[in-house]
């Protein structure tokens, strides 16, 4: 499974930004983070398994406290349009509407079967960071 962080464009980037002895690289945060959905694993790309309905949604996150941060902004895909009867399983988060950089995917805590003029919101997702010195 390849469900996480992406190696090279997230997780690399963050340790990056942390070296010492002035080697840093400074990670850039996106302007807006887009959710797409999957029917299965997105694999270490975040390119496996794309949905039928291959629009991907704007969504955000509120600051981080205690090492974690949830979603602000909910993305939502209304009317479904894409294969009846699909079943989501999955949703992986990106820098841009169409191509850009993958960063990181997730299992839903429950796959969705999804029917012709269905909504389908993706209403919780957390990103947390662990263990803590807190």
């Amino acid at each position: 499974m390849a469900r996480g962080l992406s190696t090279v464009n997230l997780a690399n980037a963050w340790l990056n930004s942390m070296r010492g002895g002035g080697n840093g690289v400074t990670f850039t945060a996106p302007a807006t983070l887009f959710a797409q959905l999957h029917t299965g694993d997105p694999g270490a790309s975040g390119t496996t398994a794309v949905s039928s309905t291959t629009t991907r949604q704007a969504m955000g996150f509120g600051a981080a406290s205690a090492g974690s941060m949830s979603l602000s902004t909910q993305p939502s895909w209304t009317s479904w349009a894409g294969t009846n009867g699909e079943v989501v399983t999955d949703a992986s988060c990106h820098s841009a509407s169409s191509a850009g950089t993958f960063y990181f995917s997730t299992q839903l805590t429950a796959s969705k079967t999804v029917n012709t003029g269905d909504t389908i919101t993706i209403t919780t997702w957390t990103f947390s960071l662990a263990p803590l010195a807190a």
